[in-house]
């Protein structure tokens, strides 16, 4: 370089200089101007568990909007102790306040209110359902890496006294309602109804509609 330098007038060299710091300024601000993606944080299993959690929330709320009044008391089989689709949404609510409170370490605010027995209409099962989940959305939002592994001891419905962790237990509440969509969806499909994880989305051209 110091070769090069000696061969060409001092203008040209601090033109060169001023050139290279331009450009050091430069591409930072193309970079920000063309919407470069910004860099995602990894992935973490307390974020996928949360993900799930809205996944079904989402499935279970909008199923019981879009299921007509008059279906809510049907059920899927002809044994009485099969729930029907209204009692599938209030036992979703009342196992929502019930792991939810325990995974806050506070007292159930549903506790003694049997929900299943007591609503019949579809506003106010739906308003029951509603809140249930706002109320679980503070237990989900409030898990972290650090305190999801911290063991907790709660009581099952049978009044029997076990431990589990924060995360395992906010888990189970997430299976337990995607086995009750499970039954919902049942129900739904016997008045034709499709239910809201199969509803049809605009398929790319050229593509075969996937089966449901």
């Amino acid at each position: 370089m110091k070769e090069l330098r000696k061969y060409l007038p001092k203008s040209a060299a601090r033109l060169g200089v001023l050139a290279l710091l331009g450009t050091a300024f430069v591409v930072p601000a193309i970079a920000q101007q063309t919407g470069a993606p910004a860099m995602q944080p990894p992935p973490t299993v307390v974020g996928a568990l949360r993900n799930f959690y809205n996944g079904i929330k989402n499935n279970i709320v909008r199923s019981g909007e879009k299921m007509p009044e008059e279906f809510y008391g049907l059920r899927p089989g002809t044994q009485m102790e099969v729930r029907t689709f209204g009692q599938h949404l209030a036992h979703s609510a009342k196992f929502n306040y019930l792991w939810c409170a325990q995974a806050k370490g506070e007292k159930n605010p549903n506790a003694g209110i049997e929900l299943e027995k007591t609503l019949t209409k579809k506003d106010d099962i739906l308003q029951a359902l509603r809140a249930s989940f706002e109320y679980c959305d503070g237990a989900y939002n409030a898990l972290t890496d650090a305190n999801a592994g911290d063991i907790i001891t709660i009581t099952q419905e049978s009044g029997r006294q076990v431990q589990q962790t924060r995360m395992g237990l906010l888990m189970l509440n997430v299976v337990h309602n995607e086995e009750l969509y499970g039954s919902i969806v049942t129900t739904m499909r016997i008045k034709d109804i499709v239910p809201t994880s199969s509803e049809r989305r605009p398929q790319p051209a050229g593509q075969e509609p996937r089966l449901q």
